[in-house]
């Protein structure tokens, strides 16, 4: 299944989350499109663990293959739980963090400056948006890109970030400190019911 590039306000309320994580999508309108869309069905067993993971991924951006190649990975880590060192895995996504840094406003706009060769890592330009950033690592604008007009409206945007990000702003440069906690993602995601659904797939 390739990667979802419809409109994303739509898809927040078919899934009931706000994917960008603003609550704009569902401000107006919090039910479902279309013409049935405040008739909500009672969704089965199966239905509420698809749903969750179609939260996550379509929330992360990814495409079905590297949503399940990174479960995979996620399940070889010793320490933890399974869900839990999933979501860490998708926060600590370099397309992610150049979102949560606030260079974009939107993960889709993230991944389109790191696959335009606007970012670097550790002073080395990266273009793989699913490039996986270590604690410690420096996240930063190439300087010919610092200029751009969206890149600094999104910046001044910007009020607040995680705590397990820092931001230098005099060398347009974050930092992963340390990885994220459970308690510091988004709380409207039930990562059990997805490896539920993942373990039933085999």
């Amino acid at each position: 299944m390739s990667r979802y590039t419809g409109p994303s306000w739509k898809q927040s309320r078919r899934l009931g989350i706000s994917l960008t994580e603003t609550g704009k999508e569902l401000q107006k309108r919090p039910f479902p499109p279309g013409q049935h869309g405040n008739q909500r069905k009672k969704l089965s067993e199966y239905g509420m663990q698809l749903q969750e993971k179609q939260k996550l991924r379509h929330m992360y951006g990814l495409n079905e293959r590297q949503f399940a190649t990174l479960f995979k990975k996620a399940g070889k880590i010793k320490e933890g739980k399974h869900g839990e060192n999933f979501m860490v895995l998708l926060e600590t996504r370099l397309d992610n963090l150049v979102f949560r840094l606030g260079f974009a406003n939107t993960r889709r706009q993230a991944r389109q400056l790191v696959n335009h060769g606007h970012i670097t890592v550790d002073g080395k330009r990266v273009d793989i948006p699913s490039y996986l950033v270590q604690p410690d690592q420096v996240i930063a604008l190439r300087e010919k890109s610092r200029e751009l007009d969206i890149i600094k409206a999104n910046l001044e945007a910007t009020v607040s970030r995680l705590d397990f990000v820092s931001y230098d702003a005099d060398n347009f440069a974050g930092t992963l400190t340390r990885f994220p906690l459970r308690e510091e993602l988004n709380a409207e995601v039930d990562e059990a019911l997805v490896v539920e659904y993942y373990n039933k797939l085999g």
